[in-house]
Order: C-alpha cells, then sequence, then structure tokens
C-alpha cells in the first residue's frame, strides 16, 4: 500500500511540474521583444561576419554584439526582407530589376545602416 501511493505521489509531483514547466514557458515567450531574431538568424549572421573578419574569439565576440546591435535597431520581419532582396539581387539579369525599386532599395539602406551601427559600436 505504501509503494502505490508514493507511485501516486510521484504522478502528481511530475504532473504539477510539466504544468510549471508550461506554465513557465509560455510566460517566458510572451516576454520576448517583437523583433527577436531567430537563433539560426543571429547564428548565420555570426558565421559570416567571422569569414570575414577573422575567426577568433575576440572576432566572435564583437559579430555576436553587431547582430544583438542589429536585432534592437530593426525588426526582424525588415531584416528578413532585406538579406532576401541582397541575395535574389546577387543573381543579376533583368529577372532581378525589380529589386532595384525605391522602396526595395530603402529596405536594404535600413539594413546597412543598422549593420554601420553594430560596427561602430561592436567594433
Amino acid at each position: 500500500m505504501t509503494k502505490g501511493f508514493s507511485s501516486l505521489a510521484f504522478s502528481g509531483l511530475f504532473v504539477a511540474a510539466v504544468l510549471v514547466s508550461a506554465v513557465g514557458s509560455r510566460v517566458a515567450a510572451q516576454e520576448l521583444p517583437p523583433n527577436d531574431y531567430p537563433t539560426t538568424a543571429r547564428a548565420d549572421y555570426v558565421y559570416a561576419c567571422m569569414a570575414v573578419n577573422g575567426q577568433n574569439r575576440a572576432n566572435l565576440d564583437k559579430c555576436s554584439c553587431s547582430i544583438d546591435e542589429i536585432a534592437a535597431i530593426l525588426p526582424y520581419a525588415e531584416y528578413e526582407e532585406a538579406e532576401t532582396l541582397l541575395s535574389v539581387g546577387l543573381k543579376g539579369g533583368e529577372n532581378v530589376a525589380w529589386t532595384h525599386a525605391p522602396e526595395f532599395q530603402e529596405k536594404v539602406k535600413n539594413l546597412r545602416r543598422a549593420q554601420v551601427e553594430g560596427e561602430l559600436r561592436c567594433f
């Protein structure tokens, strides 16, 4: 009889722990800023930044700081749009001429401004 009780008590504690964990993660998710960048986007930026500036600990810190500054300035949706425009524009040719329209170039300029700010503050 004692064995059954302790098993039941353990199950109850486990369920309570899962509920607390689920509620805690939901609260943490709500506290994130609206322009929080996904980890992969941050990692891609840091990886590319280090490829250009050197792969050492000092540049890891500087590149991480830089993407944090960009994220503080530019919402992720705008960052993603500008990165996509830059990527498509690299292909060249008539098919990507639309990326040179003023409204799209303004998005790219906003990204470039945020990158410069990140470099000024972190490098």
